[in-house]
């Protein structure tokens, strides 16, 4: 289902510029722009995918990630198809590279179906949910009208005015933080890298914020890779979970997989500096389970996506009273 887009002005003749993300496209007469789901069509702009569901299904929050919002709840999960990166080494490309269609369903039904399935709310996720935009906002307005809570998955690549306008409705992000260098951005994911770093520091101050890092060997992997991310992080609020992620080999980037050893020197070096690091992709117990920052108890457990609360009395840890950085 078409529907006209927000964010966007004429730039004569028939050509549009779309002002959602940092790329402003210019798009004229019968074209999209790079995320190929936004269209000038007779001098306007749609969103093609108003309606267009291509992946839905009921995931624990922990498969986000989100370890710090509702743990152990589950959250029914919606994508659709097309992103505003390209990545190579991308996981859901056949959804990006907008091959994979989808079935309509509508705001109130995905609300509903989230109310009888006992979830907690909604997340958008498996493609980028910002060039969504349009769906994404009048679901995620139904939805807390409705006592449900939203979350984005997101690369974080939008424009200010859009971010603000979201924001009031959005209780959780996780936001992909992919490397801290513009070369990476621009080589691996046709991307640019400033953008992002705004949109974590804007949203880090309205809901809660967890960041993901996926180290792939020979690209993000160097010690002050590491540092420099977790440095950033820092900067914003120690309290903020940041997730490393082991890579495999995927799409376009045939790389090796990122050695246990990266993953855990990484986690050594982040606990420097941030209060709550965490590792996915990953058969270990280290970087799965939440400690108390000011006496290490053990407060939440995790195998796999089993989740157990064990240290918790309300927001506080059970045995020296400190609160968590935690929605719950």
């Amino acid at each position: 289902m078409l529907k006209e887009a927000r964010f966007y002005i004429k730039k004569g003749d028939s050509t549009l510029q779309c002002l959602l993300c940092p790329m402003n496209c210019l798009i004229k007469e019968g074209k999209a722009g790079i995320c190929r789901v936004r269209q000038n069509q007779g001098g306007v702009l749609y969103s093609t995918i108003y309606e267009e569901v291509a992946a839905v299904h009921m995931d624990p929050i922990e498969k986000k990630p989100l370890y710090h919002f509702y743990p152990g709840g589950r959250i029914l999960s919606v994508g659709t198809r097309g992103c505003s990166f390209s990545c190579k080494f991308c996981q859901n490309w056949s959804l990006v590279e907008a091959k994979t269609h989808g079935h309509r369903a509508t705001s109130k039904e995905l609300v509903e179906a989230a109310a009888k399935q006992g979830s907690i709310g909604i997340a958008y996720t498996y493609n980028e949910p910002i060039i969504w935009y349009e769906f994404v906002y009048d679901t995620a307005l139904l939805a807390r009208e409705g006592g449900l809570k939203n979350v984005l998955v997101t690369n974080g690549f939008i424009n200010p005015e859009p971010l603000e306008e979201i924001l009031p409705l959005i209780d959780a992000m996780n936001i992909d933080l992919k490397a801290m260098k513009e070369s990476f951005y621009k080589e691996l994911c046709k991307g640019k890298l400033g953008p992002v770093k705004d949109t974590i520091k804007r949203a880090a101050s309205d809901c809660l914020v967890e960041v993901t890092n996926l180290i792939i060997p020979g690209f993000n992997d160097r010690t002050e890779d590491i540092e420099g991310l977790v440095d950033f992080v820092a900067s914003i609020n120690p309290d903020i979970p940041l997730h490393f992620s082991r890579f495999f080999p995927c799409h376009e980037l045939h790389v090796s997989p990122t050695p246990r050893s990266t993953l855990i020197r990484a986690h050594e070096l982040a606990r420097r500096k941030l209060r709550y690091v965490y590792l996915g992709n990953l058969d270990t117990e280290v970087g799965e389970d939440t400690f108390c920052p000011n006496c290490n108890s053990l407060v939440i457990r995790r195998r796999g996506y089993f989740t157990s609360l064990l240290g918790l009395s309300g927001k506080n840890c059970s045995k020296c009273n400190s609160e968590i950085a935690i929605a719950i």
